[in-house]
């Protein structure tokens, strides 16, 4: 965690309004969401999802046995309340002014199983001891940065008599939830920061990085306008922070006791303390974007505008809807205006609507070189394919009477079960990855020289078997196989100016499924979510989303049954039906609620990217 980040959270944790709290195929778009103004009464009611139905805690009662009193506390704790006011009067005074119920958050696959066990003797009085049990699935750290994790918890809270009632001496700081607890009280929320490419910042189109989706868990009724905002201010998580940067200044907060707001004509206004006198137009501007993009999740109406203005009210810059979708999230996804696949003779084809697939006028569509894997560049001119071998890849223009030409890269099979090569990706930018073995290689615009790529954490017994780059070209989603087990992993593509050129890295490799055995398939499927196939241990292939911090996303539709899904199709910008493989044929998803099989024999469905 950088310097700043951390003085931010710290700084944070002891506000009284602070909140906790990788046969495999992937697919996407790639193949692989006293003066001042008058205000409104808490706008944060006008959040998505934030019903002003309230739960509030029970004080402990006259005569509770140790047991009731912790089952109460652990009740009390997924109240509504601000400060949990109710909670710590279960806790004996000291306790009460230590206690911090920010420093994180325990969530378990189900409500903590209560224990009384033995407890050492304190000078003073008789003491009593309650163990708080349970499976661990994930941890929410202060920053608000959710965790999948699969841990035995156990913790024991100790229990004194205060004027005869017993109240809780010693426990853990921080919350301890089940999983449904968790997901009422809590709700996913993308933060925005712009892309740091290092040396290849210049090579977006407006020389300052485009917003990747940063998810942080915000409790749903509590000021969740005010706090989103603070989340954002907070700075990225310490994953993605390496390669994203802020326009907002270091020192840059919520003016004190001036809430952020949204109002009538539906225009979000934060004052803030920290700004500096004669900042730029231009990064007000991305200020403003940032919070525009951020906040417009947890609104229930469309953000109409968003006002920057410092602590006295003054108005700094004002940006509209309309003029922050230049700085919009998905900048460089691309038209994806049709969905493509391989024939029944391993030629690429174009869906032509919702009618078959039909074979490309370019070299791959010609069936010069059959194919086992391809992709298309996401300004759709450019095609990468893979030989039905997998020793070879091709890069062709998807339409034009060129002939196909040399490979690209190729290289001797070592045996009959050699697979070779991945299928191909390309990210925004125009690069093109692909994979060889455990070797992660990207030729930068789609040609000349492969460069290999090192990957951090990737053993020497582990493969890479399909991967697709995310569209902001920083993040890298890949499906790692260990033996009879796949993975589905997610890395940060970091850049870095040496002598001899620009040097690429994907560091801090990341499990995004825990909970799967076996995944064969996954697609970028929006900003920060994938979705994804895959199989837990002794259970059957689920077809799901995931968030890119292993979570389940808070607002999406369930996904209809579908059986035998071997491949998955997804656009990043949402703009197009989701498609799968099955061994019927390709299927598309209609209106988010039924599958229907899409005419012809194509296969291996993808979007660009």
């Amino acid at each position: 965690m950088s310097r700043n980040r951390a003085r931010r959270v710290a700084r944070r944790a002891g506000a009284a309004l602070a909140v906790l709290l990788a046969g495999v195929t992937l697919a996407g778009c790639v193949a692989m969401p006293g003066s001042g103004p008058v205000q409104r009464v808490d706008s944060s009611q006008r959040s998505e999802g934030d019903s002003q139905v309230r739960v509030w805690g029970v004080s402990p009662q006259e005569g509770m046995s140790p047991l009731e009193i912790v089952r109460g506390f652990l009740e009390a704790t997924t109240s509504d309340e601000v400060d949990f006011e109710t909670a710590k009067k279960y806790l004996t005074p000291e306790r009460q002014r230590q206690w911090d119920p920010f420093h994180g958050t325990t969530v378990l696959s189900t409500g903590p199983a209560l224990d009384t066990v033995a407890a050492p003797p304190l000078a003073g009085g008789e003491t009593q001891a309650v163990t708080v049990s349970g499976q661990q699935v994930a941890a929410v750290d202060a920053a608000h940065v959710y965790t999948p994790l699969r841990n035995d918890y156990v913790e024991t809270f100790e229990l004194r008599l205060v004027r005869g009632e017993w109240r809780i001496d010693d426990l853990p700081d921080g919350l301890v939830m089940g999983e449904a607890d968790f997901e009422r009280n809590y709700r996913s929320v993308d933060t925005y920061y712009y892309t740091d490419l290092g040396p290849e910042d210049a090579r977006v189109t407006n020389g300052r990085g485009v917003l990747v989706a940063d998810p942080v868990y915000v409790r749903r009724r509590i000021n969740t306008v005010q706090e989103t905002v603070r989340s954002l201010l907070d700075g990225p998580s310490a994953w993605l922070g390496p390669v994203v940067t802020t326009a907002f200044p270091e020192e840059a907060e919520i003016a004190s006791g001036r809430a952020a707001y949204i109002d009538d004509s539906d225009a979000l206004t934060v004052r803030f303390s920290g700004i500096p006198a004669g900042l730029p137009q231009a990064q007000c501007d991305r200020m403003a974007a940032q919070l525009l993009h951020t906040v417009q999740e947890v609104s229930s109406t469309q953000i109409s505008e968003a006002r920057v203005a410092n602590q006295a009210g003054t108005q700094l810059c004002a940006l509209s809807a309309q003029d922050a979708e230049e700085l919009a999230p998905g900048l460089l996804d691309g038209q994806a205006s049709q969905a493509y696949a391989l024939t029944e003779e391993r030629t690429l084809a174009a869906f032509q609507g919702e009618e078959r697939p039909e074979p490309v006028s370019g070299a791959l569509g010609r069936g010069e070189v059959p194919l086992r894997d391809a992709a298309v560049s996401r300004d759709e001119k450019r095609a990468a394919g893979v030989s039905a071998d997998g020793s070879s890849l091709y890069v062709s223009p998807v339409e034009g009477s060129d002939p196909l030409g040399e490979p690209v890269y190729a290289r001797s099979l070592s045996d009959d079960g050699d697979p070779g090569l991945t299928g191909p990706s390309w990210d925004g930018l125009g690069d093109l990855w692909f994979a060889d073995g455990s070797h992660l290689m990207r030729m930068r615009d789609g040609q000349g020289e492969p460069e290999r790529v090192p990957v951090a954490g990737l053993g020497e017994d582990q493969r890479i078997e399909a991967l697709r780059v995310a569209s902001d070209g920083v993040r890298v989603a890949m499906l790692i196989s260990e033996g009879e087990r796949t993975t589905l992993r997610l890395g940060r593509i970091e850049r870095a100016a040496g002598e001899e050129g620009v040097s690429l890295a994907v560091n801090g490799l990341r499990a995004v499924t825990p909970q799967l055995e076996h995944v064969s398939a996954a697609s970028w499927a929006a900003e920060s979510r994938l979705v994804v196939v895959g199989r837990p241990r002794d259970g059957v292939e689920q077809l799901q989303f995931v968030t890119t911090d292993g979570s389940t996303p808070t607002v999406t539709t369930a996904l209809p049954g579908l059986n035998d899904v071997t491949g998955v199709a997804a656009c990043e910008s949402d703009s197009q039906p989701l498609l799968a493989q099955t061994a019927d044929g390709i299927a598309r998803l209609e209106d988010s609620t039924q599958w229907k099989l899409v005419p012809g024999d194509g296969s291996g469905p993808f979007y660009p990217g």
